[in-house]
């Protein structure tokens, strides 16, 4: 249990209670959304499952929202407006791929996702300069 003396809580933002309130909104919301998947992904190997396209054929059941097919991509399933796009801790994410990049980061609202394409030595100057600023990285090497 040495570990747990290590251990740094991460930071959180900002959020007032409205804001609070519609994050757990959207946690219910997306927990109920049905897996949107294309219509007979089950037929053909070539057909990714998660790619949801409309349904259009003329005889197509699920275009006919039959009971028997799975769910079509409807507004009902959307989530709040205020939150859309925050990731799940309330941040609202900023892609960086230098370190000029952390300038204008507020680090109450704002937290950072390093690009894939970055590499390691410039990954860890980012992470590095981020926690003097105290700025949440949201994809840390460790």
């Amino acid at each position: 249990m040495a570990d747990d003396e290590d251990y740094e809580v991460k930071k959180k933002p900002e959020l007032d209670e409205e804001t609070e309130e519609l994050l757990k909104k959207r946690k219910k919301i997306k927990k109920n959304r049905p897996n949107f998947n294309h219509q007979e992904w089950f037929y053909r190997s070539k057909i990714d499952k998660n790619t949801w396209r409309k349904p259009r054929g003329l005889h197509s059941q699920a275009r006919q929202n039959k009971k028997y097919r799975p769910s079509n991509v409807k507004v009902g399933f959307r989530s709040p407006k205020e939150v859309r796009g925050l990731h799940p801790s309330g941040f609202e994410e900023v892609l960086v791929h230098n370190t000029d990049d952390l300038e204008d980061i507020d680090p109450d609202k704002q937290a950072v996702r390093i690009a894939h394409s970055v590499g390691m030595r410039k990954r860890l100057k980012i992470e590095e300069e981020a926690e003097d600023e105290d700025i949440r990285v949201l994809n840390p090497t460790s």
